[in-house]
């Protein structure tokens, strides 16, 4: 072995390369999964008032329903972040596209509202996993400068594929059926798995920390700029710390960030799952058709895609705590409003939209944060567990928004009360700012230039 052997940081050859091709392909196929991801979450939400009217369901006979898909959710964060430590973010990501694609498939067959309450369960489970681990996966191929515009950028498809599910039950439920838009959900992931397990590249992150041969890298890291000389290099730049992947998130240093982060999760998933769940039912029971009440909501998913492109860009130029605190409280101006607007269409969608933007484009925003927060060796368990905490409170939402909306308080006043939790979430994500802010490169200041030569005595990060 050569004494002037290159040594290879692999964030800062992605750091010192532009995007290329090959990255967008990546974010282009995290792109898909989440979209697909979004559509299967929302879709129970927009064909609720169907399968209410068909089955005869009593507004809080549908409250188990939708908590029992976004307690899989939960269930299914818990457990696939780990796994995607431990087995890597491409062998996660095809592992739970395939699941939930077969469990949405069945979903499309079932006759009452008990067998769907499991199959929406199982469907979560594997929707948790995929999500999370699509955010790990973008983040670790990402310069650290773009880092969260294009993990952002990424993470649009969830709110795009929500829209398009409120656009697909819009055109299909009336001529169809609503088991016509699981059944969509269902094929899709499915058709889209071939290709994830002939274009879905592994981190190289991940592969460096798991000490897999360097031509493997190479390989990958070759694909980002075909002209780098990587003959005979070996590959560092990531650290094995102490202690399982969960165990890490508590250690000093991450365990402020990690309880602060998860406060927020919940209390922004918490709304945002709410509104997705009962905004289609509220709106047509204002007085519009179930199809103008499935596009009006679809505004809240829009305004979501339009705001994190915008809070993507705005985190990577200003401190994103601060970017994320004014989000959350311009959010809870806009849903207060929504209660105030139902009888005007015009101002209705205008507060539907202005809720998606700062609420769900918040939301994108603080995955895009959890993923630069935590390092390589615990960044999958990190942002999974985040966002199944996070689905707790989405389970809570979905299942105490019946009982807020139907309380006898009047919608201006039980929308003012919803917006509240989300105040929180912008005061949590302030406090993160000064008491956790985010790490510099998670390489440290040992990690030599990628350029470098250095003997080949040096030890692997």
């Amino acid at each position: 072995m050569s004494s002037t052997q290159k040594v290879i940081d692999v964030q800062d050859f992605i750091n010192s390369h532009r995007v290329s091709g090959f990255q967008s392909m990546l974010i282009a196929l995290c792109f898909l999964i989440v979209a697909i991801d979004g559509f299967d979450t929302a879709a129970i939400g927009f064909i609720a008032p169907a399968l209410r009217a068909e089955w005869q369901l009593a507004p809080a006979q549908l409250a188990p329903l939708f908590g029992a898909g976004l307690f899989g959710l939960m269930i299914g964060a818990f457990i696939f972040g780990p796994l995607a430590d431990m087995i890597g973010r491409k062998r996660a990501l095809v592992l739970t596209v395939l699941f939930f694609g077969l469990t949405s498939l069945a979903s499309a067959w079932t006759t009452n509202v008990t067998e769907l309450t499991v199959l929406r369960f199982l469907t979560g489970m594997g929707l948790g996993g995929a999500m999370p681990n699509a955010i790990t996966l973008t983040s670790e191929f990402c310069p650290d400068k773009r880092r969260s515009f294009l993990t952002t950028l990424m993470f649009c498809g969830f709110t795009l594929g929500s829209a398009l599910g409120g656009l697909a039950a819009a055109q299909l439920v009336a001529g169809y059926g609503w088991s016509s838009v699981l059944l969509l959900g269902g094929l899709a992931p499915l058709l889209l798995v071939p290709v994830l397990l002939l274009a879905l590249p592994e981190s190289v992150r991940f592969l460096v920390l798991r000490h897999a041969p360097a031509e493997r890298v190479a390989a990958i890291l070759a694909r980002i700029a075909p002209e780098a000389d990587l003959a005979g290099a070996r590959f560092i730049g990531v650290h094995r710390p102490a202690g399982s992947p969960v165990g890490q998130l508590f250690q000093p240093g991450l365990v402020a960030g990690t309880l602060l982060l998860w406060s927020t999760f919940f209390m922004s998933l918490l709304v945002f799952y709410l509104l997705s769940s009962w905004l289609p039912t509220v709106i047509s029971s204002a007085g519009m058709t179930l199809k103008d009440a499935s596009l009006m909501t679809m505004m809240l998913q829009l305004g979501g895609t339009v705001g994190a492109l915008v809070i993507g860009a705005l985190m990577d130029r200003l401190d994103p705590h601060k970017v994320l605190g004014v989000a959350y409280a311009t959010a809870a101006l806009f849903i207060a409003l929504i209660g105030s607007a139902t009888a005007s269409p015009a101002l209705l969608a205008a507060a539907v939209f202005g809720a998606g933007f700062c609420l769900a484009g918040a939301q994108v925003g603080v995955n895009a944060l959890a993923a630069g927060f935590y390092p390589t060796a615990n960044r999958a368990t990190g942002v999974a567990w985040a966002n199944a905490v996070g689905r707790s409170g989405s389970v809570l939402g979905s299942m105490v928004g019946g009982a807020i909306l139907s309380s006898g308080l009047g919608l201006p006043i039980a929308f003012a009360i919803v917006g509240v939790p989300v105040i929180l979430a912008g005061l949590f994500m302030v406090l993160k700012g000064n008491l956790a802010p985010q790490p510099t490169h998670q390489a440290g200041t040992a990690a030599p230039s990628f350029a470098a030569p250095l003997p080949a005595t040096t030890g692997i990060d």
